[in-house]
């Protein structure tokens, strides 16, 4: 049964000014691991990521998620499922941030913020353009 979409969900990039209290406000204590995750986890997904400038995005449902910037592709390769595709770089920054949640998440399984934060971002994904590389990259 495919789950209910709400395609309202909108992505604002947040201001410089307002970047400092973003990782605090959606990951608490936690937000150093899980930005170290999100740098790993992309690093793994994408031979070609040798690191540069990250856009953050709040979401409307109360999610979030960072991307590179720039308009270039990501050659996205997932060893655990055999996925292999080219991602933008919104899409790739969206399936590493999910994993990288995803990893928090077990780490810290009494904390259900970080569970939250990972379906409010996957709710958002299934609205996304790239839903389905997206989908492909993180089953």
């Amino acid at each position: 049964m495919e789950p209910s979409i709400d395609t309202s969900i909108v992505a604002t990039c947040v201001p410089e000014a307002q970047r400092l209290s973003f990782l605090p406000r959606h990951f608490g204590r936690q937000m150093m691991i899980l930005e170290e995750d999100l740098y790993t986890h992309m690093s793994e997904l994408c031979a070609d990521y040798s690191g540069g400038y990250w856009n953050f995005y709040d979401l409307s449902n109360g999610g979030c998620y960072l991307a590179p910037s720039g308009a270039e592709l990501y050659r996205i390769s997932v060893s655990g499922n055999g996925f292999e595709g080219s991602l933008s770089a919104d899409a790739a920054g969206i399936t590493a941030t999910l994993f990288a949640m995803n990893t928090l998440t077990f780490r810290f399984p009494r904390l259900a913020q970080h569970a939250e934060r990972y379906y409010q971002l996957r709710d958002f994904a299934y609205t996304h353009t790239e839903a389905r590389l997206i989908l492909a990259a993180i089953d």
